[in-house]
Order: C-alpha cells, then structure tokens, then sequence
C-alpha cells in the first residue's frame, strides 16, 4: 500500500512531520518537505525545499511529478486564505490532509469524540469568535473543506505533541520547565487544571498515527482525532516533570495565577478555551 508512494509535507519540517516522514519512509514512501528549516536528507528518498510556500513553487514540484497525498501543516489564521490553495492543492493528489487541531472542540463532551461540539458552533464570546486565530480558524478552514465539493480530503485534529524540543506543561511549552527548574524557581500552574485530563501526547504517536491514514479510502471525506488517548491529568504531568527533573511547582487559584504569569497573560483565550476544560480522548475511531 506504501511502497514508492510519494507523498508531499507542507511546512512539515517541525516535530510533528518529522515524525510523520519517518514513519513513511519505514513504510517505504518518498517524501518531499517543504519548510523553512535548514535541513540535510540522509535518505535518498526524503528531500526538503527550504522556502515560503507559494503557488509558484506548488506549481513547479506538481509539474515534475504527481504526490499520492500532500500533507498540509501550515496554520491559516483566516480561512481566506486557506480558501485560495484547497482546491489548487486537492486537484494535484489523491489525498489531502488538513491539520486542524484538538481544540476546535468545546468542552461539553466527554470523553470528547470527533462528534463533539465545536467551539465555533456553541461559544457566544463574541470577542473570541471574531479575533481567536487559531482554534476558532481551524474550525472555519474544516467547515470550508466539507462545504467545498471536493471528496479527497482527510481532517485531522492533533493535541498537543511534546518532543525533545518542546515540554508542555498547561500555558508553558517548550523549554521553560527545564529552564525553569536549572534556575531553581517554583513553576506557578492553575488549580483548576490539576484534575482535568491533559490533551498531550508524544510527537511521535501523533506523526505515525497519521502517516497511516493515508492512502486508506475510509479516511477520505472524514475527520481524525490524533491521541493514543493516553490521558493523564496535568497534575499527573506535573509529578513525571517532579520525577524526572526535581521540577518544583505551586498551584494557586486561576486569578492569582494569571496575575503573577506572564504566559497566561499572554494567551488568556488558549487558558480559558483550552487548557482549563477537561481533554479526555476516545480515539476509537482512529484505531
């Protein structure tokens, strides 16, 4: 089903698509990147593109050869945007995955399933619904895909993927733990977070689960949670980093911690909207 499939990464030369490249490469697929890292292939059947990714450039790589599936990572803060490459990249594949995210989902569902509310549908925060650039833009890119008459799509909504460069912990994420805890400082977190379940998961989990949904018909015109459904609360997360790293932290009330914060402060909507509703995952459909 794999072998000399070639398949095309779009700005999927982060964490999560270097782990989906590596698993097509064990399936046998060739995989071209585009990103704007500086990476190095040591496979002759992974090549990158450093660049911004333009019509032109898609046109010039479509020209040389036809992908099977194209995998597209990039984030579209206005579907505007999105709304003028979906058609242009779904005419040159067979398959077509948008990666949207786990926080399109509102937290009246548990465990949340791919049936679940969408934020964009059930919150009234007018405020939130008209400048939120992320969740609020995923959930409008997916309800333009399944508006737009194309039938080779597959939606896929990951949590968050940690990795050996990024270590999430609520509103802290790449190193900061670690960071954190080197200078000795007590790492402040939300109490009303400690209990609930943490939309985590490891890169890798994430990267393979996806590499496998291509090339499957029943994936076409569907939507895909991305979690081994692990589980664990962020009070559980919490004591690994205490185990692991000596990792010190105090948990206050959500007023004092956004007060004293910097990170909450940063992203109020990320808090309020995700990181304080309750993420446990049934991935059954995935499975």
């Amino acid at each position: 089903m794999y072998r000399d499939k070639k398949v095309l990464l779009i700005g999927g030369g982060g964490t999560l698509g270097t782990h989906v490249s590596t698993e097509l490469l064990r399936l046998g697929c060739t995989v071209d990147v585009i990103c704007l890292e500086d990476k190095v292939s040591e496979n002759d059947r992974l090549s990158f593109y450093k660049g911004h990714v333009t019509r032109e450039m898609l046109s010039n790589m479509f020209e040389k050869k036809h992908y099977e599936a194209i995998v597209n990572f990039i984030d579209y803060p206005n579907v505007e945007e999105y709304k003028q490459i979906h058609s242009f990249l779904s005419a040159n594949t067979d398959q077509l995955v948008f990666l949207s995210s786990y926080r399109v989902y509102a937290d009246l569902e548990h465990p949340v399933t791919e049936n679940a509310p969408l934020l964009l549908d059930v919150i009234e925060d007018k405020d939130f619904l008209e400048n939120e650039k992320y969740a609020v833009s995923k959930a409008r890119c997916e309800r333009y895909i399944k508006e737009s008459g194309t039938d080779n799509w597959t939606i896929v909504r990951p949590v968050i993927s940690f990795s050996h460069i990024r270590f999430d912990l609520i509103m802290h994420c790449w190193h900061k733990i670690i960071d954190d805890t080197k200078a000795g400082k007590t790492i402040l977190l939300p109490s009303e977070s400690r209990n609930l379940t943490a939309g985590l998961d490891w890169s890798g989990n994430s990267g393979k689960a996806i590499a496998h949904l291509l090339f499957k018909k029943d994936a076409l015109k569907e939507i895909f949670t991305i979690s081994s459904a692990q589980n664990l609360t962020w009070g559980e997360v919490a004591e690994i980093y205490t185990e692991l790293l000596g990792a010190e932290f105090r948990w206050v009330d959500t007023d004092t911690y956004i007060q004293l914060d910097p990170d909450a402060k940063h992203d109020l909507w990320r808090l309020y909207y995700d990181r304080l509703y309750d993420r446990n995952i049934d991935n059954s459909k995935l499975l």
